[in-house]
């Protein structure tokens, strides 16, 4: 088995609407990363290379010093407000830390079928959000690509 591990940190803004604390009003987090994927042999590149650490790593810095929203958050929404590429869109009900494990997860396999496209290898992919030092939440599931 071969693992790649890789640590990222990057600062954002969200608030979760709906909620009855005070998480509804917008606030920010330091935000730390990790993205694991593992699988028996990986594929290598003309460099034998298997995954760019920088590349992985840009999914998660591509969410940096930005706000973080649901389709539902006309406000952040609205492009004569505030600038479309300063905001990225969660799937879901609210930017939450659940959420922005998936977006990098969902990401990060995209990655990996750019680059080794219909090679049918399974891996599995383990992304760790840490939106505060005492919270996290993983995702950790398998894909084949």
């Amino acid at each position: 088995m071969e693992k790649i591990i890789v640590h990222a940190k990057f600062h954002t803004g969200h608030r979760q609407l709906g909620y009855p604390g005070k998480c509804r009003f917008v606030h920010g987090h330091t935000w730390r990363g990790t993205v694991a994927i593992s699988t028996e042999v990986f594929p290598r590149d003309t460099l034998d290379m298997s995954i760019d650490f920088g590349h992985i790593k840009q999914v998660m810095r591509d969410l940096d010093h930005k706000m973080l929203v649901v389709e539902s958050d006309a406000t952040f929404m609205d492009a004569t407000r505030f600038e479309p590429e300063g905001v990225v869109v969660m799937p879901g009900r609210g930017p939450s830390v659940e959420n922005v494990a998936h977006y990098v997860f969902d990401r990060v396999v995209a990655l990996i079928g750019r680059q080794y496209p219909g090679c049918g290898i399974t891996y599995r992919v383990e992304v760790t959000i840490q939106e505060t030092e005492n919270n996290l939440f993983i995702v950790d599931k398998t894909a084949t690509v």
